[in-house]
């Protein structure tokens, strides 16, 4: 007799998460109220690849940023010798798809997406090699307002959500002459105190010296805090431009405190940025970030085009409903079907058509490894469904073509919580139980 050695378990790649059956309510939450959300402000969806060019990102991130330098996955395609990346973020493929497809040919227009990005990072709590993001991109608005609508749509999903420990902090990093004559002080500046810098800092000296300002080492927050303000370089048209998306967010009683250091991390930013941030998540506090980036259409080769945007961490949102204690619902249907026998099988699975096409969710047991097939190991089962409603048909019940409904959430019949109805009757005596008699019979979901 042979003997054969036990298969080597494979497991995940580490930074790169399993969504479990368990997590997929709370997971539905977010983003249907996300979804619900960027509808209510006009923003239409859509869907770019996973896979892009490698130089849309090292040509629209900048080169010397973390993510090109050290975070994105990158390869070259065997089949033709293509230099690929799998997404880091979705701005760039956004913008590369408006230009490509003339999506602003008849005027601007208010986009999202959603969808997993990749960064070859150590994981961490809230920080993934997969990770998820929610974003939206208007492009083609030039004025103040709409800095303040993506800033105050954002305002409106956390109060949707429940979330109160989130804050805003604003800035402006002006415009690319401004910036240059910030940065040329700025070097010097660092250049003064350059036995404090750490690896980083030195590294971008002079190749991004605005990134130190963002800086997370507590060595370098005293002498950074000392650093020439951008602020204090900003024009009139720049300034004014900040003062106008300011003046809605107070006129609409939006708080936010304006952060001079805040940067964002990619090269494509100019005047408004803004950051959404927490202090649940430890020293990852950022769960959205976002601002103006009007020099990117052109730099990706299109006419000169304003544009503003915004990107969620969606699992470091999804901490914060954890921790803000958010219920949702967890049953997987309204009814659960149990039989005992082959005739009663069959008319189980007719009946539970009915009730699908009636618009209930319907679990019919079906033969399993782990579980027996008794009327008491089914109704074992269709309890921990979560279901509102056990439909039990056997023996006595196709001589009488009638099935037992049992209320399984809290018994309508006060003596026994279950009635015998007739197979046609059902579908329509169940509809009338969970989604009641004063509202469409549309996909209405029971919840205990």
């Amino acid at each position: 007799m042979s003997e054969h050695k036990k298969a080597e378990k494979i497991v995940g790649v580490k930074g790169m998460n399993d969504i479990l059956p368990a997590d997929a309510p709370l997971w539905e939450l977010f983003e249907n109220t996300v979804h619900s959300v960027l509808k209510s402000y006009g923003f239409q969806q859509i869907r770019t690849p996973i896979v892009e060019p490698t130089a849309l990102f090292a040509r629209g991130l900048g080169a010397v940023t973390d993510i090109v330098e050290k975070e994105m996955y990158s390869f070259t395609d065997t089949l033709n010798g293509d230099n690929l990346t799998l997404r880091p973020e979705s701005t760039a493929g956004v913008v590369r798809a408006a230009l490509e497809h003339n999506l602003t040919y008849d005027g601007p227009k208010r986009l999202w997406y959603s969808g997993p990005m990749f960064r070859h990072e150590r994981p961490q709590r809230g920080r993934y090699r997969q990770f998820h993001q929610i974003g939206a991109e208007a492009i083609g608005f030039t004025g103040p307002d709409i800095d303040a609508e993506l800033i105050m749509m954002c305002q409106r999903l956390w109060d949707d959500l429940g979330l109160e420990d989130v804050r805003l902090e604003l800035n402006s990093i002006g415009d690319a002459e401004e910036r240059n004559k910030h940065r040329v002080d700025l070097i010097a500046y660092f250049g003064q105190h350059k036995e404090l810098l750490d690896t980083d800092a030195q590294r971008r000296l002079l190749s991004n010296p605005l990134r130190i300002l963002d800086t997370k080492n507590p060595l370098m927050q005293e002498m950074v805090n000392g650093a020439p303000k951008l602020l204090d370089y900003l024009g009139p048209e720049s300034r004014a431009h900040f003062e106008g998306v300011q003046k809605i967010l107070q006129h609409n009683n939006i708080p936010y405190t304006v952060n001079p250091r805040l940067v964002r991390g990619m090269d494509y930013y100019n005047r408004t940025v803004f950051e959404w941030v927490t202090d649940q998540l430890g020293s990852q506090g950022t769960v959205c970030g976002g601002g103006r980036y009007d020099p990117l259409v052109e730099m990706f080769g299109g006419k000169p085009t304003p544009a503003c945007g915004f990107a969620m961490g969606v699992e470091r949102l999804l901490e914060l409903m954890k921790a803000a204690g958010e219920q949702y619902a967890p049953n997987q249907c309204d009814v659960y079907l149990v039989h005992q026998g082959e005739a009663a099988q069959l008319q189980s699975f007719v009946l539970a058509e009915r009730l699908r096409t009636a618009g209930l969710d319907v679990v019919l047991h079906c033969a399993s490894s782990n579980a027996g097939g008794s009327f008491k190991a089914q109704m074992k089962r269709a309890d921990a469904s979560g279901a509102a409603f056990a439909i039990i048909i056997g023996e006595d019940e196709i001589a009488n073509a009638t099935a037992v409904v049992k209320n399984l959430r809290g018994a309508p019949d006060a003596e026994s919580g279950q009635a015998a109805v007739a197979f046609d009757a059902v579908p329509d005596y169940l509809v009338d139980q969970i989604v009641g008699d004063d509202h469409d019979h549309d996909h209405v979901h029971y919840h205990a």
